[in-house]
């Protein structure tokens, strides 16, 4: 715990850094360091209080989920009077998506804080999204709800919540396409296999069909990617039918 009691203490130039950055993000400064230092441990570093509980960021994305659905949801309550329960929690969902979320970390530069035994080049996207979540719910533990739905105000809603541009985002082209299919009462089927080939890494390849017909073709390095990209195919394809589903 080494590096937990050099930051909290803020002798090293390095350690001190660490909380000027923090307070440039948040625009005010922490009344509980030791938050902030849980914000950003990544599980690898192994550490654990006196009393045995982990010292990392995963509890507190728990707690900055549901804060950042809370407060978005509020915002979107008042923004869009005529808006009704489907259409609120559909533009809730593309606010607090997972590639959105991811968006605010790397905007933010939240990885350079985060401590890991793991290089940072090592990690996916979602550790982005993951950081902010955890620090979100760091602000709501240490200053309170007024607080942190300012933080959200002025770090999601002002510069990334357009009602308009947000009306016509599509979060998953494979949910999209399911619920047309299921609309229209069309048949559909994602017949994934794996496809290596030469590449290093495994590769997958998947058919999407509509009513027995091959509408698109897709290939990645995850099942879930391959199907993503070959139903975003797909919807360009019936894209006047499906449009009026977003």
């Amino acid at each position: 715990m080494n590096f937990i009691r050099n930051i909290l203490n803020s002798r090293s130039k390095e350690d001190g850094n660490f909380f000027l950055q923090l307070i440039d993000i948040l625009g005010f400064k922490p009344k509980s360091n030791l938050l902030y230092v849980k914000a950003f441990t990544h599980r690898s570093m192994n550490i654990r209080d006196k009393k045995g509980n982990p010292i990392n960021y995963e509890r507190l994305e728990f707690v900055g989920d549901a804060m950042l659905s809370s407060v978005i949801a509020f915002y979107l309550f008042e923004k869009v009077p005529h808006g009704d329960e489907g259409y609120l929690t559909k533009m809730r969902s593309k606010v607090v998506s997972r590639e959105h979320l991811n968006e605010l970390g790397k905007d933010l530069g939240l990885i350079l804080l985060v401590k890991s035994r793991i290089p940072k080049s090592n990690f996916g996207d979602n550790i982005h999204g993951n950081l902010f979540e955890a620090l979100v719910g760091a602000i709501y533990l240490d200053r309170g709800y007024k607080f942190c739905e300012k933080f959200i105000y002025n770090r999601v809603i002002k510069p990334y919540v357009d009602i308009e541009t947000l009306e016509g985002k599509v979060i998953s082209y494979k949910s999209l396409l399911i619920e047309w299919c299921q609309k229209e009462k069309n048949t559909f089927n994602y017949n994934v296999y794996e496809d290596t080939g030469n590449d290093e890494l495994k590769h997958f390849s998947v058919k999407l069909s509509i009513n027995d017909k091959v509408v698109s073709k897709a290939r990645a390095t995850s099942k879930k990617k391959a199907e993503e990209k070959a139903s975003k195919r797909a919807f360009f394809a019936f894209q006047k039918q499906i449009t009026k589903l977003i």
